[in-house]
């Protein structure tokens, strides 16, 4: 899960053009082009895997709908990224206390790239819920900037840019994260290795 690079920001523009006279193709090519992080920065904001395809279609369907409200072509990520963010903030408040933990969509089959044996495959896909749990734990000024950092890649000027935050700001904010998930992690899996889970 990559976000787009920089030429790609302006590849984009003339699809733009094609979805704002309702080329379907055009429009289906974007949703395919960019549905990983927008899933990505929808469970950034939520903190859980439940009801993103959900608020995946909803953003999709403003994307469709609002097009036109984009005044600048060039500045679509930062736009995309607004209605991913606020359709999960959306999401979050209709939430129920019911909550379900999975896997994020790409994190799990990039998380077991190898082939090992039952026992190996079994740590490892619990080292793989415990890392999860603890990002789903972080608070949401954290986990928005380390899942755009980590799980898709971006600089942190790209996360700057499209959360409206100084550069400094992403960067403690990302020291930060790492610094609660290596606390979290090390007392989880320093508690599973003693009790022998």
């Amino acid at each position: 899960m990559t976000a787009p690079l920089r030429d790609d920001m302006e590849i984009e523009v003339p699809v733009i053009a094609a979805i704002r006279t309702g080329d379907r193709y055009a429009f289906g090519e974007f949703v395919r082009r960019h549905e990983a992080w927008v899933r990505s920065a929808i469970y950034a904001v939520l903190g859980r895997t439940d009801g993103i395809d959900d608020v995946a279609q909803n953003v999709w369907t403003a994307v469709w709908q609002r097009i036109g409200e984009l005044r600048d072509p060039r500045s679509w990520r930062a736009w995309l990224y607004r209605l991913a963010r606020n359709a999960a903030l959306d999401a979050g408040r209709e939430t129920t206390k019911r909550r379900h933990r999975g896997p994020i969509v790409g994190l799990e089959a990039a998380a077991h790239t190898r082939c090992d044996g039952p026992d190996e495959s079994a740590s490892r896909n619990e080292k793989s819920k415990q890392v999860l749990m603890a990002i789903q734990a972080l608070p949401a000024i954290y986990r928005e900037p380390f899942v755009l950092r980590h799980m898709n890649d971006w600089s942190y000027r790209e996360i700057s840019d499209v959360m409206g935050l100084p550069v400094d700001t992403v960067e403690t904010r990302l020291v930060r994260a790492r610094r609660l998930l290596r606390e979290v992690l090390v007392g989880r899996i320093g508690q599973s290795n003693v009790t022998g889970e």
